[in-house]
């Protein structure tokens, strides 16, 4: 089992803290974008990019500077190593679509697949 597949699994469904780099609306620190959602990483773990696994996390309306909450969703990038997770307070409140949407600013560049926590 590769390192990704690892991560699907070993993820999914889990509890997890969040550290938030990029708390819904700030600036990315690269570019002219603004984050519509909460972003960060979890803290020591690593990703296929030898840095932490990030995470979207959703269902917060404002910013957050940590965060804790279940792995509801993968987002396994096609085209890029690093795979990012989607948290939120209850595990099944989103559907896919929904998740699609709420990423969508940013996982617009990269082919992916949404992997859902199922019971």
């Amino acid at each position: 089992m590769n390192l990704r597949d690892k991560i699907i699994k070993q993820y999914l469904g889990e509890k997890v803290k969040v550290n938030m780099d990029r708390p819904l609306g700030s600036r990315h620190p690269k570019c002219e974008m603004i984050y519509p959602i909460n972003y960060g990483y979890v803290p020591n773990t690593v990703s296929g990019d030898g840095m932490e696994i990030d995470a979207y996390v959703i269902g917060e309306f404002e910013p957050v500077n940590a965060y804790e909450g279940y792995v509801i969703a993968v987002i396994k990038r096609l085209n890029d190593k690093e795979d990012k997770l989607v948290v939120c307070k209850q595990l099944d409140k989103y559907n896919k679509y929904q998740i699609e949407a709420l990423v969508e600013f940013q996982e617009r560049f990269f082919q992916s697949e949404i992997i859902l926590y199922e019971k």
